[in-house]
C-alpha cells in the first residue's frame, strides 16, 4: 500500500499528461451539452403534457 502523499504526488504527476481543451473548445462542447439538454428538456416536458392528458382522458374522476 502506498501513502497518501505518494498517491497525491502521482496523482499530480498524470494531470501534467492531461492535454486539456482549450477555451474555444471547452466552450463549444458546453454549448452542445446545454443545447441538448435543452432540446431533451422540452422533450420530456411535451410527452409528460402529452401523458398527462392522455392519462386524465382515460381515468375521469
Amino acid at each position: 500500500m502506498i501513502s497518501p502523499l505518494t498517491y497525491i504526488n502521482e496523482a499530480l504527476e498524470e494531470l501534467h499528461h492531461v492535454r486539456w481543451p482549450t477555451r474555444h473548445q471547452a466552450v463549444r462542447f458546453s454549448a452542445i451539452v446545454l443545447g441538448f439538454v435543452l432540446i431533451s428538456a422540452v422533450g420530456f416536458g411535451v410527452l409528460d403534457f402529452i401523458l398527462q392528458k392522455a392519462i386524465t382522458v382515460l381515468l375521469p374522476s
